[in-house]
C-alpha cells in the first residue's frame, strides 16, 4: 500500500509510503496505474540526467565557439557580459591548473 496525491484532474502527482498531509488516497502497490506511473518517472529522470551529461560537453563547445568568434576578430572579449567573462576566465584558470597537475612527473 502507498500513498497517493491527485490533482483536480485524478491524475497523480506524488507517491510515498508513509501518510503525508496533501495525500488524498491510497493505492495497491501492484495497480497498474501506480506501475505506469512509476516508469514514466523513470524514464523522466533518465532522460533529465542525458540532459545534464550532455549540458556538460556543449559548456566546453560554446566556450570554444566563443574563442574562435574572438580569435576571428568577430566579437570583442570585452562584448561579453561581465558575468559571462568571469565564468569563463574562472574555466580557462580551472583547466589550465588541471593541465599543469596532470603533466606533473609524480603522476607518470
Amino acid at each position: 500500500m502507498v500513498y497517493i496525491q491527485r490533482d483536480e484532474h485524478g491524475k497523480l502527482l506524488r507517491v510515498e509510503q508513509e501518510p503525508f498531509p496533501e495525500m488524498s488516497a491510497s493505492m495497491a502497490v501492484e495497480s497498474e496505474e501506480l506501475q505506469t506511473w512509476l516508469n514514466t518517472k523513470l524514464q523522466v529522470q533518465a532522460k533529465l540526467e542525458i540532459l545534464k551529461e550532455s549540458d556538460w560537453t556543449l559548456i566546453r563547445v560554446l566556450e570554444d565557439v566563443v574563442s574562435v568568434l574572438v580569435e576571428k576578430g568577430l566579437i570583442s572579449y570585452t562584448d561579453l557580459p561581465l558575468a559571462a567573462r568571469q565564468k569563463l576566465d574562472q574555466r580557462a584558470i580551472a583547466r589550465a591548473d588541471l593541465e599543469g597537475i596532470s603533466d606533473h612527473p609524480d603522476l607518470e
